[in-house]
């Protein structure tokens, strides 16, 4: 059985870097933390960027 080459495509969430700023109004100081979405890799399968949706709600991924 042949393996299959899975492709990567940059991370939306934190747009490849691995991390994200958090919103001064949320809390009310400068905090940069880890993204959840690619667990800090800044990479995620090209097959699964499809399912993750970003609105004003915040990071959501499609079940």
């Amino acid at each position: 059985m042949a393996k299959l080459k899975k492709t990567k495509a940059t991370c939306p969430n934190c747009k490849g870097n691995g991390y994200v700023r958090v919103p001064y109004a949320l809390a009310r100081e400068e905090i940069v933390v880890q993204c959840g979405v690619c667990e800090s890799q800044g990479e995620v399968n090209a097959d699964e960027v499809d399912n993750i949706i970003i609105d004003s709600d915040g990071v959501h991924r499609l079940q």
